[in-house]
């Protein structure tokens, strides 16, 4: 695919080729990933400026999103890949491939330090979804802090910077500058900014910016960080797709291909779950990208959470901005309220017109709903600007029109429609038919043809 720039990201990409620390504050499905790697590029091939850049992100976006992007555009051919994430064997099997970005998951961060040490080879590393570093007290924050004498460039990519108060910061722009804007220790930045908030005798619990803080603090950050919203870009599409990549991991897809295959499926030692004509199995595939099936009595049967750990990593991403999750069967609902039972956002299911007025009043974070329910007639814009399709549907009416209870008159900002896709799995086809507004039936045979011919060797005989 071909990349055409919109203004904002081309500035953005000079600003990564001359400011060596940056924090770029880009708001989520703006490009930030392509952005970088552009970036990255230039600087590597043209510029000469680095030997080998690292990626540090979300163990889902380590996964599959970063390796996606650099597939999906063509004038990134020249960048080398290599994903380290997995079993230790697997890590430094990754590591020690010949490439110039390497990618781990946060969670590898005190590992990679303890194995390098001084010996650190990475000149260039990206924190995507900085605000993870935010803790100035967590593990992985110390351990990268001991590398930045080995460090030439830093990249921090978030939407949300702060989502819990400024008192984020601090960790955050500490990794880029060492103390030089905000003070060299949270104490001082406290200090500076801050008065004790909630309380007790001996204890602080929160801190409240004094007068004029807010100011003061993004006037430092000036030169160093790019904040840029999404409702703040009217040359932008009025609605952004942002597909997220879902990697099954080896047991999930040894099921999905045992379905895809022979139309039948071990739930367990004695129990099989079958799969008779096209159309079941094709509703069964799609059931299985999501993580559950429905057995031959009706039962649901789990079988991964690849792509609930998307979703809670999505969640988090968003930092409490509101969202739309298309769930596409009940399974679904189940598993995804279940999932985020212990999250703090408040979290509903669509039922009727008093859902609908609680998200559009604010009162709801996440408001789960099947597109058949609500894809129709509702204005749902005043209550926020993600979409999350946790299941696709193979209707393009329906799919339009589901995003259009958010991307319609009345809207402040840009709609952001994220769709979490299966890779190698039958979601794909579902978004090319949906892309390609081809007929639905049409697409959904063909699809399931070429899929069962491929799995069995060019033979296909499904009824």
């Amino acid at each position: 695919m071909q990349f055409h720039p919109y203004p904002y990201q081309q500035y953005c990409i000079d600003r990564i080729i001359d400011t060596p620390k940056l924090a770029l504050w880009l708001d989520m499905g703006l490009g930030k990933t392509v952005v970088t790697l552009t970036a990255l590029q230039e600087l590597k091939y043209y510029r000469f400026a680095f030997r080998k850049a690292l990626v540090i992100a979300p163990k889902k976006v380590a996964e599959s999103t970063w390796s996606a992007e650099l597939k999906k555009w063509d004038h990134l051919n020249m960048l080398k890949m290599s994903v380290c994430i997995g079993s230790l064997t697997k890590r430094q099997k990754a590591l020690d491939e010949v490439a110039d970005v390497y990618v781990i998951n946060r969670e590898n961060v005190q590992w990679l330090v303890e194995k390098y040490g001084r010996k650190w080879p990475f000149d260039v590393v990206i924190l995507d979804e900085s605000s993870s570093f935010k803790n100035h007290q967590a593990k992985r924050f110390r351990a990268l802090r001991t590398m930045l004498p080995h460090i030439n460039r830093i990249i921090e990519l978030t939407g949300t910077p702060s989502p819990h108060g400024l008192t984020d910061l601090w960790a955050q722009i500490y990794l880029l500058d060492g103390g030089q804007r905000l003070g060299r220790t949270v104490s001082v930045y406290r200090d500076l900014y801050f008065v004790p908030d909630r309380r007790s005798r001996n204890m602080i619990y929160s801190y409240a910016p004094k007068d004029g803080a807010p100011e003061a603090i993004y006037k430092a950050l000036g030169d160093i960080a790019v904040s840029m919203k999404a409702e703040d870009y009217l040359t932008l599409p009025d609605m952004i797709i942002d597909d997220v990549p879902v990697r099954l991991d080896a047991r999930a897809q040894n099921s999905y291909t045992s379905l895809e295959r022979d139309m039948l499926l071990a739930v367990s030692d004695e129990e099989v779950v079958s799969a008779t004509t096209s159309a079941t199995l094709t509703g069964k595939l799609l059931q299985l990208c999501n993580g559950a099936v429905y057995d031959d009595d009706g039962k649901v049967r789990a079988v991964h959470r690849c792509k609930l750990e998307a979703l809670e990593e999505l969640v988090e991403q968003l930092n409490g901005q509101h969202a739309i999750i298309y769930y596409h069967f009940r399974h679904d609902l189940d598993r995804i309220m279940q999932t985020l039972k212990n999250s703090p956002l408040n979290i509903r299911a669509y039922t009727g017109p008093e859902d609908a007025d609680a998200w559009n009043g604010g009162e709801i974070d996440l408001l789960l709903a099947q597109p058949s329910s609500c894809g129709y007639g509702l204005n749902l814009q005043d209550g926020g600007h993600h979409v999350i399709w946790f299941g696709l549907t193979w209707s393009l009416e329906e799919y339009q029109q589901a995003n259009k209870r958010l991307h319609r008159q009345g809207q402040k900002f840009p709609v952001i429609v994220h769709r979490l896709i299966v890779q190698g799995g039958l979601d794909e086809d579902v978004v090319s038919s949906l892309n390609g507004k081809e007929d639905v039936q049409e697409s959904l045979l063909e699809a399931l043809k070429a899929r069962i011919d491929r799995a069995r060797g060019g033979q296909y005989d499904v009824a």
